[in-house]
């Protein structure tokens, strides 16, 4: 991760401000030109939007904060001179993105604060990517992305990792200062996070060419010292803590509306996941009825018989999409599903996903449609600047999440399970879980049900009891959604955009006297990015009326 000092951020603020000047100190008008001033400005955002250092780690501390506000609101009454008259739909959208990050980090600022209220913001080490362009949840700014090293290691990232691990200290020492917050469950459930890094950083002590190299053993173990200080003192501190953590009804709508722009109230969001959770569980019960005199699924009972499984399922959901003309099927789509194959896991350890899997992979590796599109984003970045890489604060939610909880039921509508109606009973039953799961997050956040009980609907709530078989799974999401605002229900509600989208963009396709394609729809959705579902809607049908909840 690169910083600059805090003259080179003013210089480079200065003169990127410029950029919006024309020759005679006036603004120039041209819809390409000021767009091009826009893609300035959003490099500018970025720089801005990292911390500088604080003995090595990034400073979050309420000092910073407060001193660096008066150059964020410069920012933000520079942002609204611009002037997007004249321009395309294509570069309208990229101004809503940069001002709902802008948004998300006066939100972050205002009322989320996970720095002083979530000891997980703290965490250090991730070991695997994410399915979903960057890391869910708020996270800190140079994090050590174990998955991206190869051991043994080359002289180049034995430097890197040396350097990533020297943070983790620096930035432990810091979490003392700035844990501040009153935010009961969220501190509780954030020990549980931090103790599990250092039993993550013993790992890399046994792996290749490391325990002979002292001085990455050295830079490990302080790591580990560190992390094992910090728990002691979070649960010293735990014993403090009464206050809630949900952000509650009005902050949870706003942070929805001009954040992720989601355009829905958190009563919205309710009444949506109870008519998905309602619905799933009717229709798995009438599909159960129909399958009533066919044999029961049976599920994977060895290694062997596991990958025979994932290897018929892989080809028989790629020469789905391909001969069904679903998606144009990129030649990286099949190797990005088989290196997320899974493997066998005895029955009494399944969590709720290798349950499903163990039976036919399909719905889950339709779900899996996340790795065709980092794949995207690797080979085949957007073209527009704003759009290539991952949008800062999870806002990229409902269109990764939401599209792959869509396509799940989508391809079964299509067909995908023609030759083994039973499968259709596992897709409800994912509906299912993931209405339960959002809707005990939404609770949680109005502060109306703890964590606790939250997970409780969620358990019970999912079908067959196969959300009771492990908790890990339970208490990792739960404590997700309370963390990040909007993401528990994104799933449900970004299918429910997507679908919307899909409605407009074949009613447009009728009015135009025009051949509705599915293929048509999927590509222009990957086509727009990993960007909100209701932005990729205005750019695919010109229909930007559920835009308008965002604040001007």
């Amino acid at each position: 991760m690169k910083y600059i000092s805090q003259r080179g951020l003013v210089v480079f603020l200065a003169l990127t401000l410029c950029c919006f000047q024309g020759a005679n100190g006036q603004p120039e008008q041209t819809p390409e030109r000021s767009h091009q001033d826009l893609v300035s400005f959003f490099k500018a955002w970025r720089v801005f939007e990292k911390p500088h250092l604080r003995e090595g780690a990034p400073d979050y501390t309420k000092e910073t904060f407060k001193n660096r506000q008066p150059k964020f609101e410069a920012l933000q009454a520079r942002f609204k001179t611009i002037d997007t008259s004249g321009w395309s739909i294509n570069n309208k959208v990229d101004w809503y993105i940069v001002k709902a990050e802008m948004n998300g980090y006066d939100f972050n600022n205002r009322i989320l604060k996970p720095w002083e209220r979530d000891p997980a913001f703290y965490t250090s080490l991730w070991m695997a990517r994410s399915d979903v362009p960057a890391h869910e949840g708020p996270t800190h700014h140079m994090t050590t992305e174990l998955w991206t090293f190869a051991f043994p290691l080359s002289k180049e990232k034995r430097t890197e990792l040396l350097e990533d691990l020297a943070v983790i200290p620096a930035l432990n020492a810091q979490a003392k200062l700035n844990l501040t917050g009153n935010a009961k469950e969220l501190w509780i459930a954030g020990i549980r996070t931090i103790r599990n890094q250092s039993e993550e950083l013993k790992t890399i002590l046994n792996l290749a060419g490391v325990p002979k190299d002292k001085k990455l053993v050295k830079a490990v173990e302080a790591a580990i010292a560190s992390t094992d200080d910090l728990v002691v003192w979070l649960e010293a501190e735990a014993k403090t803590k009464t206050g809630s953590s949900g952000i509650g009804k009005e902050n949870y709508t706003w942070y929805l509306q001009n954040v992720h722009l989601v355009p829905l109230t958190w009563e919205d969001e309710v009444m949506i996941l109870k008519r998905e959770l309602a619905r799933a569980w009717a229709s798995l019960k009438l599909e159960e009825h129909r399958n009533r005199n066919l044999p029961e699924l049976s599920a994977a009972t060895s290694p062997e018989d596991y990958l025979l499984r994932a290897d018929k399922a892989t080809r028989s959901l790629m020469d789905f999409l391909r001969d069904q003309e679903i998606v144009t099927v990129k030649d990286y789509f099949e190797p990005a599903i088989r290196e997320h194959l899974g493997a066998f896991v005895p029955e009494d350890k399944r969590n709720f996903f290798w349950i499903t899997a163990h039976f036919d992979q399909r719905p889950l590796y339709s779900h899996f449609y996340h790795w065709f599109e980092l794949a995207r984003m690797d080979l085949e970045p957007n073209k527009s600047e704003i759009r290539k890489g991952p949008l800062l604060y999870n806002i990229f939610d409902s269109r990764n999440e939401g599209t792959a909880t869509a396509v799940e039921e989508m391809f079964m509508q299509a067909g995908l399970y023609d030759d083994n109606p039973r499968v259709k009973e596992i897709v409800y039953i994912m509906i299912a879980q993931r209405a339960a799961r959002g809707l005990g997050s939404l609770y949680a956040h109005a502060n109306e049900m703890t964590m606790e009980e939250a997970g409780g609907i969620h358990s019970e709530y999912t079908p067959r009891g196969w959300m009771k078989t492990e908790k890990e799974l339970l208490l990792f999401e739960q404590h997700l959604y309370m963390r990040q605002p909007g993401y528990g229900s994104s799933y449900i509600t970004g299918k429910y955009l997507l679908e919307s989208a899909m409605m407009d963009f074949a009613k447009m396709k009728e009015m135009k006297n025009e051949a509705f394609k599915v293929i048509d729809f999927f590509d222009q959705l990957n086509a727009a990015g990993n960007i909100p579902i209701s932005l990729g809607h205005w750019q695919m049908t010109g229909k930007n009326e559920h835009l308008r909840t965002m604040e001007k």
